[in-house]
């Protein structure tokens, strides 16, 4: 064999070697009583994002000799999640997270976590971007203040100043209500007056008699605000409200992380794989995973390295960027980890605009006029 020849071998056996096992760890949480079962949650949320993250790093790897797995562990309701955590870690530095909030910051500060790298693909949190933050933990879900300031944004544009909000009664309605307040007052809009949703009634049979009754004393205002994202009652309210007036939130115009009505800049031919894939429309969750599935791929392939302080300094770095069907090359903020990306602002049936609209500028990417920016991160870890 040439000298030539035997390096070439040699290189392609070095690469074959490199290979990358990341698992799934899910946190299976009960899913608080709603309204309407006509839009169930799939047995495979998320798990099957990650599955097309793992399928689009596996057509690049095999040409590089880069392997990549993946691990699904779901944690049922009740069991220890810590021990699982430790678990997972033995066997790969590499998770990403379908878990609380409170249950994330708890595995990134295990002593066995310390040299991993975690993803969040779950939970909106302002906090976990903040004074919650870890510098092992990067965040591939948009946090609930980057999708309020994209609808404020577009409130802002279309000078619909005086707001009013319906929220709901659980953890995950009240954070994103407090996001919504934080937004408004920041854009320099109004929310002139709350009310909380604390009806146990069919809303299916009575919300044409009881919905406007609710909303006649919010007087005259430019949009109602809906903050219910467990998706309980929020379908009941538009067309019913005692003043015809625009919904958006969680209900109506809708900032989201992803929708299957986005189909520009490449992204119908995620859908349709996806589609394939897992015989449903690609949900935010799936997003989120998929993202960062598809970090992890991209970091091998640009840095040929498995290891994990490797790939977490390139992945922060300016020469990381992430292709993710949303018409902007997405990075990661190199104070909080956070996943810079645009958001989609849809209805059911099209995107109506994405955020960041045009005008609202900033210093270093406009990407940034969406959620904490780094003057006001109260986030150390990563200094």
């Amino acid at each position: 064999m040439s000298t030539c020849a035997a390096l070439c071998v040699g290189a392609l056996s070095a690469q074959a070697e490199l290979s990358l096992p990341v698992t799934y760890l899910q946190e299976v949480q009960e899913r608080p009583p709603v309204l309407s079962n006509l839009d169930p949650v799939p047995d495979d949320l998320g798990q099957a994002g990650a599955e097309l993250g793992l399928a689009d790093n596996l057509t690049t790897g095999q040409f590089l000799g880069h392997k990549f797995t993946l691990q699904i562990q779901q944690v049922e309701e009740g069991a220890d999640m810590m021990e699982a955590a430790r678990t997972a870690l033995a066997a790969s530095p590499y998770l990403i997270l379908d878990a609380s909030a409170a249950t994330q910051t708890a595995i990134a500060d295990l002593p066995e976590a310390a040299s991993a790298l975690l993803f969040n693909a779950s939970s909106g949190d302002p906090t976990l971007r903040a004074e919650n933050c870890r510098a092992n933990l990067l965040h591939t879900k948009p946090s609930d203040a980057m999708r309020a300031d994209a609808l404020m944004q577009f409130l802002t544009r279309k000078r619909w100043d005086r707001l009013v909000m319906i929220t709901g009664p659980y953890p995950d309605d009240l954070d994103f209500a407090a996001a919504l307040r934080r937004s408004a007052t920041k854009f320099g809009r109004e929310i002139a007056s709350e009310k909380a949703w604390t009806f146990d009634a069919d809303m299916r049979r009575n919300a044409a008699q009881e919905v406007p009754l609710f909303t006649q004393d919010f007087g005259d205002y430019d949009a109602l605000l809906i903050a219910d994202e467990t998706g309980d009652f929020g379908r009941y309210i538009a067309y019913n409200t005692w003043e015809a007036r625009p919904v958006a939130g969680s209900e109506g115009l809708m900032p989201a992380t992803w929708s299957r009505v986005v189909e520009q800049w490449g992204a119908a031919q995620l859908q349709s794989r996806f589609t394939d894939l897992a015989a449903r429309d690609m949900e935010p969750k799936d997003y989120a995973a998929w993202a960062a599935m598809r970090t992890m791929g991209e970091a091998v392939t640009r840095t040929n390295s498995d290891d994990p302080a490797t790939l977490r300094t390139f992945i922060l770095s300016d020469a990381f960027e992430l292709a993710g069907f949303k018409g902007r090359p997405m990075t990661y903020r190199t104070w909080n980890g956070q996943l810079r990306q645009p958001i989609p602002l849809v209805t059911t049936r099209a995107v109506v605009a994405q955020a960041p609209l045009e005008g609202f500028l900033h210093q270093r990417t406009e990407l940034d006029t969406l959620g904490l920016d780094q003057p006001e991160s109260p986030c150390t870890a990563f200094n």
